[in-house]
């Protein structure tokens, strides 16, 4: 019967690869290019070559004489004789083509179907011999061996093994090979690409891993470092990655689907070489069923030392069938994750890429943080899935014929049909699932966006004392995914039971059509059947795991696709080589609007209206109101807008840029300033000392290499802003832009800029510049006037101040308004006009402290890791996170149940049908539906409190960690990247959501699974406890072994990932800086080299689990063979057919399982790092409590507003130098208090210490005399009013950005609005207040969003009122009108001032000037500036000198 089944097999297979073989041959030829000459004697020189075609050809001329010698002597021959025949004619034909065509060097390429033909050939003339032998053995019967079939089989065996050795070692070996080939004609010498372990392993070292062996040392005698682990194979490397999938897509371009294609496409060799591992594992897997019907059958029957012989052999057919599955699975399952590995690299470099091409301020941050952490994720672990779409089927059809061999006809039928219906009824539930996903990855990119937008502007959420209103609302996000997220996993419970309950379906169908036909059923017959459905059960059962694999990886990839296949923005503007005919900027007549589809977009459409001609050398400065479009104009310059109608724009030469909002990068200052060029120390030098940074650099303890925080937050804003211009100025480009870099820097720094850089170092060059300073204007050689997105003027300074009717007159007139504020007792009015030579005095510019909480030279600190196991306290914590870890009981009951009622009714039909007549057939079929109706229930019972469980636990978790991280000081977030804090919000909050409780649980199932195993084949054969124990000991031993390498390895994984997610959020806030520098390859290999630090660990991290497996997998399938090898030798009257039957059964299952278990041990401590982490981040330092109830301040305090400042001396660490130092004035309520001090003398961090942002170290601060150090910092801070120097805007609507607490009505905030001018640009949406902001207001100008802030502050009404910088980028017309409204609308307020320009803060009533952190001078202005010796006085003189 056996023999019919293989025969059956080899039809079907060896029909298949006929047609295969053919279709690719055909293609080959038409493909192929004509004309080629091939090396044909250099080829057959090779020994492995020879063999090859000799082998192919002897089992081709032994099969097709068998067809001969039958037509001779039977006169007929069988049909299976001539396909095979005729396959292997084909196959040998194909061989020796591909060694003609195919031959490259001394690399033949065989195709991929004739190495699967060859393996396939191997591993089925190997069973059917070993059936052959079986056979011999049971009936002592020769006949088996006369068969001229038979005889041929298995003089051909051996060949066959030989072909197949050749196919696999050049599947492992060839991309070495090609590369070794490629280097010795390129080179003329040998030369290795790749000297990792791996690549240098051989075939016995891969297949169990001993490459692995000297990592494994070092992870035990010391600590495992990054340094330690070895490089990944060429294969696996981000940028070969992404060459082979982006050649794959451009082949793919005219057809749909193009990334799904193009992945399968590009990975097709190694997806098929897993394909054979995973085939071989299957069929392997299939030989226990085949073989427990004789095994049962002879533990019947009384046997004598031929017996024993027979016995011996069976478990050894078992134990090497076993093995061959165990050592396949291991390599299915690691080549896998390399597929895994290589195609997320490839996404990853794909989004980049993407990323970095799209134009300024058209991609969400969030969206993309989402993309590399979840979606791109979840396609690399589908291909660890992807064989179950095909194996499926084949598992069935295998099961199909054992049925039929077992059972017959119908009763196969009925287990087909009853499958069948099973996979049918999970269609719907499976769509849903689906859409479920589709909902929970919308809602998680809505809380990551908001998330990254919270973590940016939290220093200014806790100034404004709105971090709870926004943590509110990040939890409504978090609690609108988990209403998803809920239907989603109780989704995946009911297909959990629908699935576990299938078995039973089929179960009692088969059997009941078995009854109702009268087949007569043994127990061996029965417990072969129920092991095929054992088997059955895991495809089965791991198919809603693949269902919804597929559904994650089909929105995954839908999303993916989305993105990348955008279209780019049309090129606007074309860069030239650098010309002689004397014109930098060619600018055609045309229209520019941002996004012509978004509604959102407030930006200013750019009318040029005339051709303009920027000649080389020339300085141009742009003016114009707050949104009048200068920003947009130099983005259409550089190719950021969009062009609507009209030419292009041309650009001769290269290009820098300096953007109105500073672009920092995390690294050194120096490294920001070369930018990827080499160092030129004489030039770099002349650039620092020309920007102001050298006395900067003198004040850093490491200098130009101290290391600049994520996007310069230890940094001031004039030293950001510096930095960049010295960046640009050292690219040593043809052609500046420069957008406002002097709104950030006091009168002195912007004067001494201006001298050094722009009329001195750039003094050839072509500058194109915005300034809102309209004292920069005068020394330019052409000015454009910008009003409402169109050039209304343009021309030299006198010839435009000559008509006082133009709109640059009307800007000239507020400038003299605001300069009349300023009238000095002793100055003479001179107008000084800056003269277009470079050589000019210029002042001393004292140092600016960096504004890190941590210190000037602080560098940014590694992320923390644990070492060690992950303690206890951690699993304690997740466990009982839920409802205090009742329902775990509960659980644990439920499967030990399930369990025993499946094992119960599996006994059960084993022993009703050993003796015919012992039950009833109503009898037998009621009692096993019974039971495994009963096992079914606890299942469903199982999954759905499980899924409860995860659902609560992620939840805890995440509230604990979001708590904990707004209740952190702010200098937690200056030293700490968001991206740090993101990947735990995405990456660990996934793991833990719906992960970790699978696993979990999973690893205590299958314990509790292999415990009841090993009980029952103790039973059988006691003495296979005490072994057992051992095995687990040593098992236990090789799990901690490896652990101490792993769990180091897994740390590693989620520290590598924070500088992929980091570099793409630096890169894409810094898009067209790095584009219009020209640096996107440099950028690139930096992604490429983060990626492959990602990969290297993931890559080891999985190679060192399959190492651990092989060893375990062989250690229990030693246990099974001689369980088998005991009862063998056993009498016959000691045992219990039936129950040594169902023993066999189950411990076909026990090498899969205690792998399983191994595994997901080692697996469920490296993914309980990510609760690790969580929990790392639910503990940070809080700041000072936001209310103490003992201290709460009256409800109408301050009443007046009196700040007293008794001996304050501020430091920002213990090692750090003090900054303020013994500061002690009072500032009276209700008055306006300038302060001003050259860059760096503490007038910041005087601030700091009024918003307790910084503790002070001694003295106090009292507001009307409460000491604001007892009070809690909700009662302090929503008191007091601050316009920062940065203007900040979230997403959403206007009116939320004005009252994001909703504590005003429409008309309150109509009034703030008119008063800030902002009323009419509002209106010009019909939404009105309901008008959108962007992310970051990147639709506002940053003149608008300082409005925007202002009115913020009105609308507010506090009684302390602080302005930092505020109006610093908003026109000096505009901030005269500001200012007269800021006078109105705080008259009954105290504020205090920290102001660039002297007019803003000249009419204070008092003016504090700070000197290295002390008072140097403090009285009215007026005192002040008759004191000409007064340093307020020396700074008016400066900035009038400077301004007339």
């Amino acid at each position: 019967m056996e023999f019919a089944s293989m025969a059956a097999i080899s039809n079907i297979c060896n029909g298949f690869f006929f047609i295969w073989l053919l279709t690719w041959g055909f293609a080959d030829i038409l493909t192929n290019k004509r004309g080629e000459k091939t090396r044909l004697f250099r080829t057959i020189s090779s020994f492995f070559s020879i063999v090859t075609i000799v082998s192919a050809s002897i089992i081709t001329i032994c099969h097709v004489g068998v067809c001969a010698y039958k037509v001779f002597d039977d006169k007929s021959v069988p049909y299976e004789s001539i396909i095979v025949a005729l396959t292997w004619c084909l196959a040998t034909i194909v061989t020796v083509y591909s060694l003609l065509n195919r031959t490259f060097g001394r690399i033949t390429k065989w195709p991929i179907v004739l190495v699967l033909f060859w393996c396939f050939s191997a591993v089925f003339d190997s069973v059917l011999v070993a059936l052959m032998v079986l056979h011999y053995f049971e009936s002592k019967n020769m006949d088996v061996f006369r068969s001229i079939s038979n005889v041929i089989n298995m003089v051909t065996l051996p060949l066959s093994i030989v072909l197949c050795c050749n196919g696999v070692t050049f599947c492992v070996t060839r991309k070495h090979k090609e590369l070794e080939e490629l280097l010795i004609q390129e080179n003329g010498e040998e030369s290795v690409g790749d000297t990792t372990a791996f690549t240098k392993a051989g075939i016995w070292k891969r297949v169990t891993f001993n490459w692995l062996n000297p990592l494994f040392e070092l992870g035990r005698g010391q600590k495992l470092e990054f340094g330690h682990v070895p490089l990944i194979p060429e294969s696996e490397t981000a940028e070969e990655a992404a060459v082979l999938l982006e050649e794959s897509i451009h082949k793919q371009k005219t057809r749909g689907s193009v990334l799904p294609k193009a992945i399968i496409h590009a990975i097709r060799r190694s997806l098929a070489i897993n394909a054979v591992f995973a085939g071989v594992n299957t069929l392997a897997s299939y030989m226990g069923p085949i073989l427990i019907t004789n095994f049962v059958n002879y533990l019947s029957e009384d046997s004598g030392d031929s017996g024993y012989k027979k016995g011996l052999i069976l478990s050894f057919i078992f134990f090497l069938a076993k093995t061959v599955e165990s050592l396949s699975q291991r390599q299915w399952y690691f080549g896998a994750q390399r597929i895994g590995i290589r195609i997320r690299a490839a996404l990853m470099v794909l989004i980049y890429k993407k990323s970095l091409s799209i134009k300024y301020g058209n991609t969400s941050n969030g969206k993309i943080i989402n993309l590399i952490n979840v979606d791109v994720e979840k396609i690399s672990d589908f291909f660890w899935h992807i064989h179950g779409i095909w194996l499926l089927p084949v598992q069935v059809l295998l099961a199909l014929i054992i049925l039929y061999t077992n059972l017959g006809f119908f009763p196969s039928m009925a287990a087909l049909v009853s499958t069948v219906l099973v996979i049918i009824s999970n269609t719907p539930l499976a769509n849903m699932q689906k859409d479920f996903q589709t909902k929970v990855m919308e809602s998680k990119d809505s809380r990551i966006k908001a998330t990254s937008e919270i973590l940016k502007s939290m220093r200014v959420l806790k100034l404004h004392s709105w971090e709870s209103n926004f943590k509110k609302k990040l939890i409504d996000l978090r609690e609108k995914e988990q209403h998803w997220l809920k239907k989603y996993l109780y989704t995946c419970s009911a297909i959990a039971f629908l699935f576990w309950t299938s078995p039973t379906l089929v179960s009692v169908s088969t059997f009941s059509v078995c009854i109702f036909l009268k087949t007569p059923l043994t127990p061996g017959v029965v417990l072969s059947t129920l092991a095929t459905f054992r088997i059955l059960q895991d495809p089965i059962y791991n198919l809603p795991e693949l269902v919804s694999m597929v559904a994650q990886t089909k929105v995954s990839l839908d999303r993916i696709k989305d993105f990348i296949t955008d279209q780019d923005c049309k090129q606007l503007v074309e860069s030239q080589p650098f010309n002689r005919s004397g014109i930098a900027i060619e600018i055609e007549p045309g229209e520019y609007l941002w996004d012509t589809n978004d509604l959102d977009q407030r930006l200013p459409t750019i009318k040029i209206s005339e051709k303009l001609k920027i000649y080389k050398g020339y300085k141009v400065a742009i003016c114009g109101s707050v949104g009048a479009g200068k920003s947009s104009l130099l983005c259409s310059i550089l190719g950021e807008i969009p062009r609507v109608s009209g030419g292009r724009i041309k650009v001769f030469g290269s290009k820098a840029f300096v953007p109105q909002s500073a672009w920092i990068q995390t690294g050194t200052i120096r490294d920001n300033i070369l930018f990827g060029r080499e160092m030129n120390k004489g030039y770099y030098d002349e650039v620092v000392e020309g920007c102001g940074l050298d006395r900067d650099f003198e004040t850093l303890a490491d200098g130009d290499v101290s290391v600049v925080g994520e996007r310069g937050l230890n940094l001031s804003g004039g030293q950001k802003q510096r930095i960049q211009l010295a960046r640009a100025i050292y690219s040593d480009s043809d052609v500046y832009i420069l957008d406002d870099p002097f709104s950030a820097v006091d009168a002195h720094t912007g004067a001494h800029m201006f001298k050094k850089c722009l009329l001195n170092l750039l003094d050839k060059k072509t500058v194109v510049y915005v300034t809102h300073q309209l004292e920069f204007l005068s020394a330019s050689d052409l000015i454009m006037v910008i009003k409402d997105g169109g050039i209304v003027q343009s021309g030299k300074y006198n010839d435009l101040i000559a008509d006082p009717t133009n709109e640059f007159a009307r800007q000239i007139a507020a400038h003299s308004e605001s300069l009349n504020q300023v009238n000095p007792p002793h100055e003479p009015k001179t107008q000084t006009k800056f003269p277009q030579s470079s050589h000019c005095s210029h002042p001393v510019i004292e140092q600016e402290p960096c504004r890190a909480k941590g210190g000037s030279s602080e560098t940014i600190p590694q992320e923390e890791s644990q070492s060690g196991r992950v303690k206890f306290s951690v699993y304690s914590t997740f466990i009982t996170s839920a409802y205090k870890g009742a329902l775990v009981p509960v659980i644990l009951i439920c499967h030990t149940l399930f369990l025993a009622l499946q094992m119960g009714s599996n006994y059960w039909m084993a022993w009703a049908t050993e003796d015919a007549g012992r039950v009833s057939s109503k009898r037998l079929v009621g009692i096993f539906v019974i039971l495994s109706g009963g096992s079914s229930v606890f299942i469903l019972g199982r999954a759905v409190l499980l899924s409860t469980i995860a659902i609560e636990t992620g939840q805890n978790l995440f509230l604990q960690m979001i708590n904990s991280v707004f209740r952190a000081p702010v200098s937690f977030f200056d030293s700490t990247p968001s991206s740090r804090i993101l990947n735990r919000c995405s990456t660990d909050q996934s793991t833990v959501d719906v992960d970790i409780p699978y696993r979990l649980a999973g690893l205590v199932f299958a314990i509790i699974q292999l415990l009841s195993i090993i009980l029952l084949m103790s039973h059988v054969a006691w003495p296979i406890f005490i072994l057992c124990i051992i095995i687990i000991a040593i098992s236990l031993w090789y799990q901690a072994y490896y652990i101490s390498t792993a769990r180091e390895l897994a740390r590693m994984i989620g520290i590598q990932k924070s500088p992929i997610q980091h570099h793409f959020s630096e890169s894409i806030s810094g898009a067209s800086t790095i584009r219009c520098f020209n640096q996107e390859i440099r950028f690139l290999s930096k992604c490429f080299r983060v990626i492959d630090d990602y990969s290297r660990v993931t890559f080891h991290n999985t190679a060192t689990m399959e190492w651990l497996c092989v060893r375990v997998n062989f250690l229990f399938n030693l246990v099974f063979f001689i369980l088998l090898a005991v009862l063998v030798h056993l009498p016959r009257a000691s045992i219990d057919p039936s129950l040594a039957g169902l023993a066999v059964t189950y411990g076909l299952s026990l090498n899969v399982l205690q792998a399983w278990v191994i595994w997901n041990l080692c697996n469920v401590e490296n993914k309980m790092i990510s609760v690790e982490r969580i929990l790392q981040f639910a503990n940070i330092p809080s700041e000072a409590p936001e209310v103490i109830e003992d201290h709460k301040p009256d409800p109408n305090w301050p009443t007046q507003g009196q700040i007293e400042l008794r001996d304050l001396h501020v430091q920002y660490h213990p090692a750090l130098p003090t900054v303020l130092r013994g500061i002690t004035c009072i500032f009276p309520g209700q008055k306006k208090i300038g302060v001003v001090g050259r860059t760096g003398c503490g007038k910041s961090t005087l601030i700091q210490a009024l918003f307790r942002v910084v503790e002070p170290t001694k003295g106090q601060i009292l507001i009307d005399g409460l000491d604001i150090s007892k009070i809690g910092l909700h009662d302090l801070r929503s008191k007091l009013g601050i316009i920062p120097q940065d203007p900040t805007l979230f997403q959403g609507t206007m009116r939320f950005n004005l009252d994001p607490l909703q504590q005003h009505s429409d008309h309150e905030i109509w009034e703030v609005l008119n008063k800030c001018r902002l009323a009419d640009i509002v209106r010009q949406d019909k939404r009105l207040l309901d008008t959108p902001v962007a992310e970051d207001g990147e639709n506002w100008s940053v003149g608008q969003r300082q409005l925007v802030c202002l009115a913020r502050a009105l609308l507010q009404k506090r009684k302390i009122l602080v302005l930092d910088e505020a109006t610093a980028s908003i026109d000096t017309e505009t901030d005269n009108v500001m200012q007269k409204t800021i006078r109105e609308e705080t008259s009954r307020c105290t504020v205090i001032t920290i102001a660039h320009r002297i007019p803003t803060i000249v009419d204070s009533d008092l003016v504090l000037v700070l000197d290295q952190g002390r008072v140097a001078e403090y009285d009215s202005p007026a005192r002040l500036q008759r004191d000409g010796s007064s340093a307020f006085s020396k700074l008016v003189n400066e900035f009038l000198r400077r301004s007339l």
